[in-house]
Order: structure tokens, then sequence, then C-alpha cells
């Protein structure tokens, strides 16, 4: 399989296998006129199996999101064929509009106009919760 290398964008490596997909529509990489590519399931010496995302378009992307969805994933900048930078996002402390509260009660289920707030809980577990009311987020799939 040969897929071109990109002049300016991002790779966006090391996803556990499944996940690409999530990520492509958390960041809306389908209204994109660019060339993205995802290669799932590649082999990989650390992780077995793992999925690459390249887009050859210069982002600016969600870390905080990217980190949630996945905190093992690198994001490598590119600029002119070269890699200029490489991140690590980290399970960020607080989340904003990424998930949704699980709780029918909480006031972000009634108020519109209120944002999703979640606070990390438990780093060793990836646990969130709730700004308001303390719950865990809806399971999405």
């Amino acid at each position: 399989m040969n897929i071109d290398s990109i002049k300016n964008g991002l790779v966006i490596d090391h996803i556990k296998a499944g996940k690409s997909m999530q990520i492509y529509h958390y960041l809306n990489l389908e209204n994109l006129d660019c060339q993205v590519a995802i290669i799932k399931n590649a082999s990989s010496q650390r992780m077995g199996k793992k999925d690459i995302i390249k887009i050859d378009a210069e982002l600016d992307i969600d870390f905080d999101a990217l980190g949630y969805i996945d905190p093992g994933i690198t994001v490598n900048v590119i600029k002119n064929g070269e890699k200029v930078n490489k991140l690590h996002p980290d399970l960020p402390d607080t989340i904003t509009d990424i998930i949704k509260c699980s709780n029918p009660r909480c006031i972000t289920s009634v108020e519109q106009e209120i944002h999703h707030i979640f606070k990390l809980t438990d780093k060793a577990n990836g646990v969130y919760r709730c700004m308001y009311c303390e719950s865990l987020p809806k399971i999405s799939q």
C-alpha cells in the first residue's frame, strides 16, 4: 500500500485500532476539500495494531478533544514535507461540549444555552463527571 506523503498538514498517529472514524467525525474531516487518508489496523510494534489519519491541510484542531478521545495518540505537524513538531495530547482537566451529561435532570438537559462541562475526577481510569451534577457522561456509540 502506498500513501503519498503530505506537504503541509497533520499526521495523527498511534490511534487505538478502531478509533480513527470517531476522530474523523469529531474533527469534521468529511467537510474538508483536501486529501485525508485513514489507515486502519496498521501494524505497530508498540501497540500491535493502530490507526493513522493523514490530513494534507493545515487545521486548527481541539487537542483537548483528541486527548479525551484517545490520550495515547501523537500529532505530527508537517510543514514543507518535514515534521516540525510532535505533540502528545493528554487527558485534559476539563472538557467542554465534547460529551453530554447522562442525568436527565441536569441543568444541561433543560437549558439549551449551557455548556456541557466535565472535569477529570479519576485520571488513572479516565473518568469525567459533569461539573453541575457530578453524573457520568452519556455513553456514545
